[in-house]
């Protein structure tokens, strides 16, 4: 793969997508997102939109991962087995199109511990640990639709955990009978806080869920009721995620908007966090998997 012109970096999700053009010193140049995730390209076009991404960005090598390389997507791309580093991950590149246009396969996880697969999240947890925002061993959280709970050691994914939470959240708000006291987005505040609380000292996250509608009939709602909810999801999530490790600082990986709630919940079970933008981590994280071709 000729990277001296420069490359495009695409994050290829299920709802959207992200591309990027790098130079030949690896400097951003210029990108573009949209909503052509894998779900909203029909069938028999993904040549197009490929093609579409260097209409935009130039007609450069292509290095893409996340949803593109499902089963869902362009071509499936085999997962690695944990533990998995930037040499695997590079090594079992799908390419698309020789030396052209390449996608980085997920990650997945078998045995003891449980089935688990992931698909991008590797990528920006390679990234985080190369430019050191994140430690070559701990415990890394993404959070979103499918938040996921990240083992490292040795600069390599050695476990992890997925949660539904984001999901969850979405399936409530827009089609349970929760739907029209779910409405807004949450907030950093006492709702939340006391959502968090509860679902940490063990709390019945079904039935908080339901007590939402009880309060709403009878005339007793908190008002920010979103907020509680997010807060029961992601309390639970939390409780759960940090079984994983139960000492250090956790880095928190992906949308900081996301970071900022999962921080809060993190910090009420007594653990410190540092935030790492998703996105910048995802470039890192693309750059190495282009340096070690």
């Amino acid at each position: 793969m000729n990277l001296r012109d420069g490359y495009i970096a695409v994050d290829w999700g299920t709802t959207n997508r992200r591309a990027y053009r790098i130079d030949g010193t690896g400097m951003l140049v210029n990108d573009f997102s949209d909503d052509l995730g894998v779900k909203a390209v029909p069938d028999g076009g993904f040549e197009a939109a490929v093609a579409e991404i260097r209409t935009k960005l130039g007609d450069l090598p292509m290095l893409m991962a996340g949803m593109v390389g499902s089963n869902r997507g362009w071509f499936e791309a085999p997962y690695i087995q944990c533990p998995a580093g930037i040499e695997a991950l590079t090594h079992a590149i799908l390419w698309a199109e020789p030396g052209r246009t390449g996608i980085v396969p997920g990650v997945s996880q078998r045995g003891a511990a449980g089935a688990d697969v992931m698909r991008g999240e590797e990528v920006q947890v390679i990234g985080a640990i190369a430019d050191g925002s994140a430690p070559p061993e701990g415990l890394i959280c993404h959070p979103g639709t499918h938040a996921k709970w990240i083992v490292t050691a040795d600069a390599r994914i050695t476990a992890f955990r997925t949660m539904m939470t984001g999901e969850m959240f979405a399936l409530l708000s827009e089609h349970s009978i929760l739907a029209e006291q779910l409405t807004g987005d949450a907030q950093p505040g006492a709702a939340f806080e006391a959502g968090v609380n509860e679902a940490l000292c063990g709390g019945d996250v079904l039935s908080g869920l339901f007590r939402i509608r009880a309060r709403y009939l009878l005339g007793e709602s908190k008002g920010d009721e979103v907020s509680y909810a997010s807060g029961l999801l992601i309390g639970s999530d939390v409780r759960a995620g940090l079984l994983l490790d139960g000492a250090g600082s956790i880095t928190l990986l992906g949308r900081l908007d996301l970071c900022e709630l999962y921080a809060i919940a993190i910090g009420k079970a007594g653990r410190e966090t540092r935030a790492v933008d998703g996105a910048a981590a995802f470039l890192t994280g693309i750059r190495c998997v282009a340096e070690t071709l």
